[in-house]
Order: C-alpha cells, then sequence, then structure tokens
C-alpha cells in the first residue's frame, strides 16, 4: 500500500468507521453508506489541503468517491493535470 493510498485508508477509517475497522481499498464507501454527500464535503477538502491539488466540484462524483482505490485514482489524475 502506498502513502496516498494509506492516506485516504486512514482518514476514512479514523472519520467513518467504528475504532478498529479497517478500510481496505475495494470497499463499498457511498454505496454501502459509510460516506455520504454531506461527508464527502470534509473528505474533499482533507485531499485538497493534504495534496495541495484542488479537486473540481464536477470530479466529486459518487462514483470517484466510493472506494478508497477511486479516490486514489481521482487525486493521482488531478495532480497529473
Amino acid at each position: 500500500m502506498d502513502d496516498l493510498t494509506k492516506l485516504v485508508s486512514n482518514y476514512i477509517a479514523k472519520e467513518y468507521l467504528v475504532e478498529g475497522s479497517e478500510v481496505t481499498e475495494t470497499m463499498t464507501l457511498i454505496s454501502s453508506g459509510i460516506v455520504d454527500s454531506f461527508s464527502m464535503v470534509p473528505l474533499k477538502r482533507f485531499l485538497e489541503k493534504k495534496c495541495n491539488i484542488k479537486i473540481a466540484d464536477a470530479c466529486a462524483t459518487a462514483e470517484a468517491f466510493d472506494t478508497v482505490q477511486n479516490i486514489v485514482a481521482l487525486v493521482r489524475r488531478v495532480q497529473n493535470e
């Protein structure tokens, strides 16, 4: 697991799961109800601050935030723009 994946996984585990729970890269977050549209906002802000990026609102979709893999892919795509 690379640093970005760890960063995202740890944030999600700390903010949205019961203590001691783990997040996998493919665990569904939005479609399973772990993350909702309201909690996506602080997650988006966290990513922008920690990764020094700006995620366009149009890119902050439920699909883009549904798994750690998708979130990491989004961050990397924005970093490469």
